[in-house]
């Protein structure tokens, strides 16, 4: 194990860090998981590793497989263009791009506004199209592999989660709320609503004292610093911790933990710390001794030092060696960690863009329907003091990385269920939870549907069955050991191009979704979409108009539910429709089509998912009133049927979807309309693991 940070950094640049540092990874992978149950119950520890401020794309939009900047039906924005093409005040747009400067992963990337307003003005109401004018250009910056290569070999070892949104459309502090106490205030009351950074005076309920009543351990593992002042930020501190702590340890803006006392849980679980000596000795002498000793709690969070905590603009390297000593530590102890899950995820994502419009509910009903209550879900407006905050859905927020390692986790995985910070709690839950004790009554009911708990993650029935071998990393040079802010501000390409994904697909864990959404032409110049979900998790779906010409609607729809609405595209002026529709894992139906005389085909297309022969019949009647020759093709496998209707005629098409993993993506299109164009596309679901789409690796839309 290295202890010493400079010896890491000496190590960086000679580079031998490409042998050393998966060393932590490797014994982490060669240690098999404690099996006696073959359920969660074997699970003893779960460790919760919170970093700052960095988004999906940013860090792993080039990794193979995962939803990133090969993703075939990324959303698309009223310029026509997917939302890879973030416009400009002047009419043009900017691409994500790769800084120039050399050894990326450790440079000082320059920090960009992520608070409540410049949140909500890039994210638009769900047009999601002011990015670059939110936050300035540097917004579509990002990382790949050789620049970040320790967090890449976490993913290619172990899961990692490319549909993890952060909790709320807002900074650090809200956000580690949402870990800590499963919403922000969202009632105004105590307090509440929690939506801006560095503010104190709160008092609702927390999870850790559920934890407390439940009677199961816990503990915070926190830096108070070596003789390092505040000045530096490179620690939580006794003397300022509300200002030293930097929000990092959400629960001491809390009354009740202000207010404990030595002795008591809240005191010695979240307000106290523990030593670091930054250039050499020991590290963590708390987390090590609590290892050694088999006295780890049952559930532990690990509140980095600013410095290490990824933050921009700290570099993203010093985060993965802070990891790595994590990693190193959990694992000295095999017994501990053959029963340990460590969760590494990041608060929020800075100001810096990904691409996937996360999901929200609707604000009123002009913006959608939701079959799953929102109460506590919408943020009216109001002023906070002396600051007036528009109003608008307190979450989710942008995606965020989370890692899921672990000896349940291994094997490369993507996980592309929706969950947010609110996940943690309830696998913390669905693990310790008795009869209801660890219920998380803060998280409202609509984020209780539509996040996750973190269960289809692993697998805890064969856990050993197969040990994946070890990826490989490559070697980078730092730049001299700095405790400046030189606040790199990297230039945007002359000539701008979308970033290459990598290629091959990857093992995809099995998730619980199963809808279906569907639209026929109804009444005069009208398209009616129906949306059912006769999965057991909630799913958010949003329409989004080619153009412009509606605004972003969305729906979410509760398991077992359904629900429908109506465009009134007649009413627009445009002489035909174009709406994409598009829910969770890669899920779209596209309707395009005319309205006039001799562009006008009518059709009702159905689908069913056959997840036992891994197939989807599409069923298609022609309402239209002249013969319409139709073709339906799956552009993944080729598979392809055209057949001529008359007027109430019908066809089948059975797409079998084995040799391409169960996706399909299904183009509808008739001879007589070159506007008609329907689009089904997504993944058939049938309990077990599979394959990411095999269509990641083709470009985007424009």
């Amino acid at each position: 194990m290295i202890t010493d940070r400079r010896q890491f950094l000496q190590l960086l640049a000679s580079g031998a860090l490409a042998s050393t540092v998966p060393d932590s990874i490797a014994r982490a992978l060669s240690i098999p998981a404690h099996k006696v149950h073959g359920t969660i119950n074997d699970v003893q520890h779960i460790v919760i590793l919170m970093q700052e401020n960095r988004p999906f794309d940013h860090y792993f939009g080039t990794l193979a497989g995962v939803r990133g900047f090969g993703d075939p039906r990324a959303p698309i924005i009223s310029t026509g263009n997917t939302t890879f093409y973030q416009p400009t005040s002047d009419g043009a747009y900017v691409l994500p791009f790769h800084p120039t400067a050399p050894d990326l992963g450790l440079q000082y990337l320059t920090d960009l506004d992520h608070m409540w307003p410049t949140t909500h003005a890039a994210w638009n109401n769900g047009n999601y199209d002011m990015w670059v004018n939110a936050k300035t250009p540097v917004t579509m910056a990002y990382m790949t592999r050789d620049d970040v290569p320790y967090h890449y070999a976490l993913a290619d070892a172990f899961t990692i989660c490319d549909a993890y949104h952060c909790s709320i459309l807002g900074p650090t502090d809200p956000n580690r709320i949402h870990m800590w106490t499963g919403w922000v205030g969202n009632d105004g009351k105590d307090g509440g609503p929690a939506i801006f950074d560095f503010n104190d005076g709160y008092s609702w309920s927390t999870f850790p004292e559920q934890l407390v009543a439940a009677g199961v351990t816990w503990k915070i593992y926190q830096d108070v610093g070596n003789g390092l002042n505040k000045a530096n930020l490179w620690g939580w501190t006794y003397s300022d911790p509300l200002a030293g702590n930097f929000g990092d340890n959400a629960l001491v803006y809390f009354n009740q933990y202000q207010a404990a006392q030595p002795g008591s849980p809240l005191y010695e679980g979240a307000m106290t710390g523990t030593n670091i000596i930054v250039e050499g000795g020991t590290i963590w002498d708390q987390l090590i001794a609590d290892v050694a000793n088999n006295t780890l709690p049952q559930v532990s969070w690990i509140v980095s030092p600013e410095i290490f905590s990824e933050h921009p603009n700290w570099p993203a390297n010093y985060g993965a060696y802070y990891i790595s000593q994590a990693l190193d530590i959990l694992t000295s102890n095999p017994d501990i960690w053959s029963k340990t899950v460590l969760l590494i995820n990041y608060d929020e994502n800075d100001g810096f863009f990904d691409h996937v419009v996360p999901p929200t509910p609707p604000m009123n009903r002009a913006q959608g329907i939701s079959t799953v209550d929102t109460v506590n879900e919408i943020f009216a407006g109001g002023e906070i003091n002396g600051t007036y905050y528009e109003a608008g859905p307190f979450g989710m927020g942008p995606r965020v990385t989370l890692l899921a390692v672990s000896p349940w986790s291994r094997g490369g995985y993507v996980n592309s269920q929706v969950f947010d910070h609110t996940s943690v709690l309830r696998f913390i839950a669905a693990r310790f939870g008795v009869n209801g004790n660890l219920d998380c009554p803060n998280i409202t009911p609509w984020r209780h549907s539509v996040a996750g708990d973190l269960t289809s993650i692993f697998n805890f029935a064969t856990p050993n069955d197969t040990l994946p071998t070890l990826p490989s990393t490559t070697g980078y040079v730092p730049p001299n050991d700095t405790r400046e802010f030189p606040g790199y501000v990297p230039s945007i390409p002359t000539t701008q191009s979308l970033p290459a994904q990598e290629t091959g697909q990857r093992l995809a864990k099995a998730l619980p979704y199963a809808f279906e959404v569907t639209g026929a032409r109804h009444g005069v110049g009208q398209l009616q979409i129906n949306f059912a979900n006769t999965g057991p998790t909630g799913a958010v779906f949003q329409v989004r108009a080619a153009g412009g010409v509606f605004q972003p609607r969305t729906y979410t729809v509760g398991a077992g539910a359904s629900t429908n609405d109506t465009w009134n595209i007649g009413q627009t002026g445009q002489s035909g429709y174009d709406l994409y529709v598009y829910g969770p894992n890669g899920f779209l139906r596209r309707f395009s089509g005319g309205l006039v005389s001799g562009s006008r085909a009518s059709l009702l297309v159905t689908s069913h998912a056959d997840a036992d022969l891994a197939g989807i019949t599409v069923q298609i009647v022609n309402t239209d009133v002249i013969d319409l020759t139709i073709t339906a093709l799956n552009q993944y496998s080729g598979d392809k049927v055209s057949q001529t209707l008359t007027p109430g005629g019908s066809m089948r098409k059975d797409f079998r979807l084995a040799s391409v993993a169960n996706w399909y993506d299904v183009l509808i299109t008739v001879d007589a309309d070159p506007s008609f164009a329907w689009e089904l596309a997504g993944h058939i679901e049938n309990g077990k693991d599979s394959l990411t789409d095999p269509g990641i690796n083709a470009a985007p839309r424009m």
